[in-house]
């Protein structure tokens, strides 16, 4: 008896603590898309016959912000238009505008602040228009400070997009992009990274990414969920073994991390790239 009062109380004391750890986080979702840009040659497979899809799919994850890749304009409008709820950050890549590829940031505009944003190069001119290093094609990163408006809690997101290339011109990326996250961040502030970085993990860029961030995919916390690659090429047979998209992260812990293998009713993929989702937790104020 005196044994069942002792570990009832035991459990009534630690009642209290296990409360307070669970209101002291904040849990958030964000999802990396490259959703393929507007190209009329790919029969099929061309946007117009997979925008539905690509915005049915974003908004069943119900993320709190989420990048895109390789959209262009057009592209843009279609999610802005369909996302209720959702507002973006970017420019086109070819004019610092409206002209080329977005690398774009989408966030919840009922849930979140935007604090700071802005886009740079990947070049040796970051702040200009400009194409970097051995590249084949000019690269940007794109990147808010955002306030979750419940909880207080301050984060950055950046969303990229390595050019397909140049290798130095990826390793030379990598490196700028830790260099501005230390400039823009302060020690302890959590931190998202969302990108098609076109490299699988053990290449150098990819390495040298991990002295600053963690790779959600092999984060302790969690396992990976889904194909072990990203790029599927709109094969239906594709082995789904290339892990080229990713979602990293600093100051968060990882509670899932997911590449989505969805396909259309059709039965075709919805984008030549698989998204990658993952659910942190980040510590309140």
């Amino acid at each position: 008896m005196k044994f069942t009062y002792t570990l009832l109380l035991s459990i009534l004391t630690l009642l209290p603590i296990q409360s307070i750890a669970q209101t002291n986080v904040e849990e958030f979702t964000f999802l990396s898309y490259n959703i393929r840009f507007n190209n009329p040659h790919d029969n099929e497979n061309w946007w117009g016959h997979r925008k539905e899809a690509v915005v049915d799919l974003i908004t069943n994850e119900f993320p709190i912000a989420f990048g895109v890749q390789e959209a262009v304009l057009d592209q843009m409008t279609y999610i802005d238009n369909n996302t209720p709820g959702y507002s973006y950050i970017g420019v086109g890549r070819d004019d610092g505008k409206t002209k080329g590829e977005f690398s774009a940031i989408f966030y919840n505009t009922n849930k979140l602040n935007v604090l700071k944003s802005g886009t740079f190069w990947l070049s040796e001119t970051p702040n200009e228009v400009s194409k970097g290093w051995d590249a084949a094609l000019p690269r940007v990163c794109t990147y808010a400070q955002f306030e979750h408006k419940d909880s207080g809690i301050v984060f950055w997101l950046f969303n990229t997009h390595f050019d397909h290339v140049g290798n130095k011109a990826r390793v030379e990326s990598a490196k700028l992009i830790a260099t501005k996250i230390d400039e823009f961040t302060e020690e302890d502030t959590p931190v998202i990274l969302t990108g098609d970085f076109n490299l699988t993990p053990d290449t150098e860029a990819m390495t040298k990414l991990r002295d600053y961030l963690q790779d959600g995919a092999l984060a302790k916390s969690t396992d990976l969920q889904g194909p072990v690659g990203t790029f599927s090429g709109f094969k239906l047979d594709a082995p789904l073994d290339r892990r080229i998209d990713y979602i990293y992260s600093k100051n968060v812990t990882v509670n899932a991390y997911k590449h989505l293998d969805t396909k259309r009713p059709n039965g075709l993929w919805v984008s030549d790239h698989l998204p990658v989702v993952s659910k942190v937790s980040m510590k309140k104020p």
